[in-house]
């Protein structure tokens, strides 16, 4: 701007400069060059003719400004952080035959070897372990079925994370049930002290509803311990787990019954869909009636126990229409194949990006560590706790530096994201919950989309730690 101004030469331009610079003593001028551009031949020759025109801070001040140019020159991430797993070509060839015969509803088949639902419904339960299984439009469902067919009675308490996504006091809530909530940690999981302070604050408390937030497994062994010491039956919010084994087997095994999710964004997508699994055959049979199983059509279902099991139920219970269509069945089936393969491509991606953060900017955040006992995690998305130390601008500031460069970080604490229990109106917290507060305050999320190449997560890494020294620098 100077430049076009002076309508001198550069040599006149630098010489006034640097006089400038030296009567106020202050390298925020050579600073502002700095900014200019990114290190190249020019800025080192702008710093010569700075030095030469008897600026005798510019060396002082170029070290300065190699720092400001690490932050000037800026990542950007140019992918969308939303994209989904596309649907494999068989599953789109699947759901087109369906559409084409029109045999889009699981029971107009002539039996349960014919239904795309029930054959799906065999291979995740084969996948998963579970002797029972039913599909269903979504896991908030299937949480809310599991909550009914467990003996949830009308204003019963249920125990739950403090931190989880609002589907899950949601369906507390359509269940006819009271939330209550226990703290989480920095790590993201159920505070088993907390838990058993308020199973013993709450002696009416039969059920707790644990949620494998972002697919972070709690001490199970000890949760499980603190339920059967009270009474209370355990349920598994599995949402996030698909893959997650605890001690080499599946989550879902340590309650009495779980759910899935084949929402969108999950590690098998259908747009919105569920699953409720279990070795019980009483909740099996419950969940399958309250679906939609009515009069006889349990005979067209692989994974639910006898007839004897059903026997009085479809006129007993409601029928609440929850059932998965067959399109949302044909999608999922194939993607359960790769499973394995995309989840160690996961892994290894999270390992390689959180030991670039760790090396970078492990001074300012930390990364929640694995519970003891989960023998293979499923990290298809980043989790990473801020220090307390930044202050609430810092935090602010490094969110919108992200955003600016192209990688849209979530702030679980924020007052609008839905992880937030302040944000649970419809199920409010009436005990104090300091340690969740204080961690969702710092706590962010990144998602790690599949289709992503190696390049792009090289990206994410750039952008993070650009921001954080950005941020810190700001401040």
């Amino acid at each position: 701007e100077n430049c076009r101004k002076c309508n001198t030469s550069c040599s006149t331009f630098f010489r006034d400069f640097g006089d400038a610079a030296n009567e106020q003593k202050d390298n925020r001028l050579l600073i502002v060059v700095f900014k200019m551009a990114p290190l190249t031949f020019p800025k080192i020759a702008i710093a010569s003719l700075l030095a030469l025109s008897n600026y005798n801070g510019a060396v002082d001040a170029l070290v300065g400004a190699s720092t400001a140019s690490r932050v000037t020159d800026r990542t950007f991430v140019t992918r969308d952080i939303k994209t989904p797993d596309p649907v494999p070509v068989a599953g789109q060839e699947a759901a087109l035959e369906l559409m084409k015969a029109g045999r889009m509803y699981r029971y107009n088949v002539a039996s349960a070897e014919q239904s795309t639902v029930s054959q799906c419904e065999k291979e995740i339960a084969e996948y998963t372990g579970h002797k029972y299984c039913v599909a269903l439009n979504s896991c908030g469902s299937a949480l809310m079925l599991l909550l009914k067919c467990a003996g949830l009675k009308p204003g019963g308490e249920v125990l739950s994370n403090a931190f989880t996504f609002g589907a899950v006091p949601s369906a507390i809530e359509h269940a006819g049930g009271k939330a209550v909530y226990v703290e989480s940690d920095y790590n993201h999981v159920m505070d088993v002290d907390d838990l058993e302070k308020k199973l013993i604050a709450y002696p009416s408390c039969k059920h707790v509803m644990i949620s494998h937030m972002r697919g972070k497994v709690a001490d199970m062994d000890a949760i499980a311990d603190a339920c059967k010491r009270h009474g209370a039956t355990l349920l598994e919010d599995c949402a996030h787990s698909l893959g997650v084994r605890w001690k080499d087997k599946h989550t879902g095994h340590v309650g009495v019954a779980c759910g899935i999710s084949s929402q969108s964004y999950k590690m098998i997508n259908s747009g919105e869909g569920g699953f409720l699994l279990t070795d019980d055959p009483d909740i099996a049979a419950r969940a399958a009636v309250y679906a939609g199983a009515y009069e006889g059509l349990a005979v067209k279902h692989l994974t639910v126990p006898g007839p004897e099991y059903f026997e009085g139920l479809p006129t007993s219970l409601p029928n609440y229409s929850l059932r998965m269509s067959q399109l949302s069945a044909a999608v999922i089936r194939p993607q359960i194949l790769t499973l394995d393969e995309r989840i160690e491509k996961y892994n290894r991606r999270y390992k390689e990006l959180t030991a670039k953060l760790d090396a970078r900017v492990g001074e300012y955040m930390s990364i929640p560590v694995n519970t003891p006992g989960v023998t293979t995690p499923v990290h298809d998305s980043l989790q990473f706790n801020l220090s307390p130390d930044m202050t609430d601008a810092q935090v602010q500031q490094f969110l919108l530096q992200c955003a600016e460069h192209g990688l849209p970080v979530e702030l679980f604490g924020q007052k609008t994201n839905a992880r937030n229990f302040v944000n649970w109106g419809f199920a409010p917290a009436e005990d104090p919950l300091p340690m969740t507060a204080q961690m969702l305050s710092r706590a962010c999320d990144v998602r790690m989309p599949l289709m992503w190449d190696e390049e792009d997560f090289e990206d994410m890494a750039n952008v993070l730690c650009e921001s954080l020294e950005a941020s810190l620098a700001a401040e």
